[in-house]
């Protein structure tokens, strides 16, 4: 039985472990269980030590547009990269990326910009490179369909993995109390 000084805990706990809703309750519980030992921390440094050196925007333009010469060279180019500290209160999201078109003369010109949520200019260089994937993967495939992540696991193969460790690390920053 909880006492009553643990139930706080436990409802932050079952609060944060929302972020895994849909992965199999074995694993969730797993998850838990490391939570409770006060592990995770320790775990996701163990899996993800190194840290990146993309601190400001014109840093993650040059990562971003890397990385889509390297996999997507004839995806369209981008117009602006940048760190967003709005993104995650405002639309629940950790990377966006719009498509704006202008009529200029007789031409409709496109400006594609990518907006990476600024939590993860202190996250660690893997994370980081999973959501700037996911990113760049909607510039082919606007939907989160099999093309999708087929695209996604093309440019980085570890990306089903990154994409669940990027989960528990939100979860160990809302456990610390700092904003995600």
């Amino acid at each position: 039985m909880n006492r009553p000084t643990d139930l706080p805990q436990a409802t932050a706990i079952s609060a944060a472990l929302t972020l895994l809703q849909g992965y199999p309750t074995d694993l969730i519980e797993a998850v838990r269980r490391l939570i409770e030992q006060g592990r995770l921390a320790e775990v996701l440094h163990q899996r993800h030590p190194e840290p990146h050196a993309v601190r400001s925007d014109p840093a993650l333009f040059d990562y971003v547009n890397e990385l889509r010469q390297r996999h997507l060279r004839h995806a369209p180019p981008l117009s602006r990269v940048c760190y967003d500290p709005s993104l995650r209160r405002v639309h629940q999201a950790l990377g966006t990326h719009t498509a704006v078109s202008r009529v200029q003369g007789g031409r409709l010109k496109a400006k594609r910009e990518i907006r990476v949520a600024s939590l993860f200019r202190d996250a660690p260089a893997d994370l980081l490179r999973m959501i700037v994937v996911h990113e760049l993967a909607h510039l082919k495939e606007p939907d989160h369909d099999r093309a999708f992540y087929a695209l996604c696991h093309h440019i980085e193969p570890d990306y089903a993995r990154l994409e669940f460790d990027t989960r528990l690390f939100l979860i160990q920053l809302q456990l610390q109390g700092k904003p995600t």
